[in-house]
């Protein structure tokens, strides 16, 4: 037997099944949504008091969710809250008799003395509300999935994102009083200043930048954006090397572009300085093996997770995010890059409305998980019809898809190369061949500002301008691939040892 009841927002009619298919009845408790709503119609301070809490399709009995969408409407628009004035209210809407009538109205505020449990019994009321809606979300997903027509790919997506939804629907916090965060801020100032750095967040690798941000900060979301071929994922990557290779913090990287092999090895161009050409073709001399075998020890061991997996959703990048800080103890999330993400399960008007969830998620798993998330974004074609080097400087109207990527994020952050656009000098006359701007046009606790940086195309690698010059290792053998290193120690013919295995010549990469 089902109830059937009406949804007053959308004026749609819903069948609610009393109990589920083992006879089993749905959560409720009538007799709690009776004393929440009599106690609102005695006092008037009660709704402020529950307002987060309840929806009217909180409640299980229909009479009761037209009685609280009636006091939720007269409290809106800071009118008193009181028999006559829901009755009225109901009346004047035409639902009157649909909410029980006068005297079902009147015998609510008779049964109830007081409002003094009226959060208790609202939050029983959400937890039932919560449950009803799981029992439904389980009972679609079960029936779903024995249609064997649904792609359970798809399946998969739809009930991740419905779960989701339920989940950010009823996600609460409460207020805090202000001593503990004063705690919490004076103790991350000590942390600070004990710090050698001088940075209260995560070195970035870069100096300029680190001078204009103090670090990357955590929960903040930071979008990194540019037009294609300006380098994202080569800054990405000269990032992480620094970040994760030299300075051994655990970063995480969500490429949704290339798969791993092709990062590793864009990654191995970078970290070994041998030009990605020559590490596809696997021509290389005998002084650049010996190069590559000396530099790649620096990659093996290095806390850097990787995940390639195509069309990531939001939602499945919750879950392994969550598991990277939990199980790795990873600081740094980048994601390459949000336009390739979706957020599949969920229904959107627009390609606009879902990257705004997308971006807004982002933020929210930036501050659950309390570190810093790092999102490439594309920019639109507005920068390629501007003439001039000012013009092709990247704005933040040029973000493409959605203006909440600039809303949500805490910083946003342009590439711009002149270079690629065949500009080689400033107004000033100043050389711009391999240089880069990284342009901070955002920053909600901090200045905005550009930094110089040098760009080789070669290794597709940023550098800090006051970078010096690659120092070799101990016992390394480098080549002329490095400035100011001279390769004659090496003589054709010579046997060049593997480091990774048996003395022996060799002819092949040992990977």
């Amino acid at each position: 037997m089902a109830e059937t009841r009406k949804n007053t927002r959308k004026k749609t009619v819903i069948e609610v099944p009393a109990t589920d298919n083992m006879g089993r009845r749905q959560p409720q408790n009538i007799e709690m949504e009776t004393a929440v709503l009599g106690a609102l119609l005695i006092e008037q301070d009660a709704y402020s008091y529950i307002s987060e809490i309840l929806k009217p399709e909180s409640f299980y009995d229909h009479r009761h969710q037209l009685i609280y969408a009636s006091v939720q409407s007269l409290a809106v628009l800071q009118k008193p809250v009181d028999v006559l004035t829901v009755v009225e209210d109901l009346e004047n809407k035409g639902e009157l008799e649909n909410a029980g009538g006068p005297a079902y109205i009147s015998k609510l505020s008779m049964d109830v003395v007081s409002s003094a449990h009226i959060v208790y019994h609202a939050k029983v009321i959400q937890q039932k509300f919560i449950a009803r809606q799981l029992i439904t979300y389980a009972s679609s997903v079960l029936q779903n999935a024995f249609d064997t027509t649904n792609d359970v790919a798809d399946l998969m997506q739809s009930a991740e994102g419905r779960l989701f939804e339920i989940s950010q629907n009823n996600l609460k916090k409460d207020f805090t009083q202000i001593n503990p965060v004063i705690g919490q801020v004076y103790k991350d100032l000590q942390k600070a200043a004990a710090n050698t750095t001088g940075l209260s967040g995560l070195n970035t690798g870069f100096d300029g930048i680190n001078r204009k941000t103090n670090g990357w900060q955590r929960s903040d979301l930071i979008i990194i954006a540019a037009r294609p071929a300006m380098g994202k994922t080569a800054f990405v990557l000269s990032m992480m090397k620094k970040m994760a290779v030299d300075m051994q913090q655990p970063v995480a990287l969500f490429s949704l572009e290339m798969s791993n092999v092709q990062l590793v090895r864009r990654l191995m161009g970078n970290v070994c300085e041998i030009s990605g050409e020559k590490l596809r073709s696997g021509q290389l001399a005998k002084h650049e093996w010996a190069q590559l075998d000396a530099r790649v020890t620096q990659m093996y061991n290095a806390p850097v997770y990787v995940d390639d997996t195509p069309s990531l959703s939001v939602f499945e990048l919750r879950t392994k995010a969550r598991r990277l800080v939990r199980e790795h103890g990873v600081q740094i999330i980048m994601i390459d890059y949000l336009q390739l993400m979706n957020a599949q399960g969920m229904s959107y008007n627009s390609r606009q409305e879902e990257v705004s969830t997308i971006s807004r998620s982002l933020k929210g798993l930036a501050k659950e998980l309390d570190i810093p998330i790092i999102a490439l974004s594309q920019l639109n074609r507005g920068v390629e019809q501007r003439e001039g080097n000012e013009g092709k400087r990247p704005q933040l109207s040029d973000l493409r898809e959605s203006g909440a990527i600039e809303q949500d994020a805490d910083i946003v952050c342009f590439i711009h190369r002149p270079e690629y656009y065949k500009i080689y000098e400033d107004e000033r006359g100043r050389d711009l061949r391999g240089k880069a701007e990284f342009i901070i046009a955002k920053h909600r606790n901090g200045a905005v500002g550009d930094v110089l940086l040098n760009f080789r195309s070669e290794f597709a690698r940023f550098e800090d301008p006051n970078d010096s010059a690659y120092i070799p290792m101990p016992g390394e053998v480098v080549g002329p691939a490095m400035e100011g290193v001279i390769s004659s120690d090496i003589n054709v013919g010579d046997d060049i040892q593997n480091p990774f295995g048996p003395s022996e010549p060799m002819n092949t990469p040992p990977f």
